[in-house]
């Protein structure tokens, strides 16, 4: 096996275990595995990039926490949560990682959203109901209308993307 397809593996399997481990009467888990496969566009992406988020929301809803791995990617923009349902490209909706331009191979971001971080969107075809603040955002978390992207120089619009479950 490649080094780089167990550091992969590594990073999912931690991440799985983190889930387990971290939910709890004060919180609840989801998590969005990533791959290219998952993005919607023409030409389709072609990448052996992958990676996983896991969210922590709060018990009380005041806030999420993030926790970002990705392997075998390069020149990472940025990173977002994104409103939308599978097969749809939806508005950012909040900031995972903001830049500047990396190559990294395991943790990109980690930190906690609040309101104030929350985009506020309208409705719209891509995102019914729209977004208006953190408790918005928490509901289509809560019911997998919601994914993280993370975008690439090779790929602007999206190197790997997977739904918030």
């Amino acid at each position: 096996m490649k080094p780089r397809y167990i550091l992969l593996a590594l990073i999912v399997s931690s991440a799985l275990a983190a889930t387990t481990i971290v939910a709890s009467a004060d919180s609840s888990q989801f998590v969005a595995p990533l791959k290219a496969g998952e993005e919607v566009q023409t030409p389709a992406v072609i990448s052996s990039a992958a990676g996983v988020s896991t969210i922590t929301i709060a018990k009380d809803g005041d806030s999420l926490s993030y926790r970002l791995n990705v392997a075998n990617i390069d020149d990472v923009l940025f990173s977002h949560i994104h409103c939308g349902a599978a097969g749809v490209n939806g508005p950012v909706v909040a900031f995972l990682y903001p830049g500047p331009t990396v190559s990294p191979n395991g943790v990109l971001a980690t930190g906690t959203i609040t309101d104030a971080d929350v985009i506020d969107r309208p409705d719209s075809a891509a995102c019914p109901g729209g977004v208006s603040g953190l408790d918005d955002l928490l509901d289509k978390i809560e019911s997998s209308d919601a994914y993280v992207n993370v975008h690439t120089v090779a790929y602007q619009a999206g190197e790997i993307r997977g739904q918030i479950r």
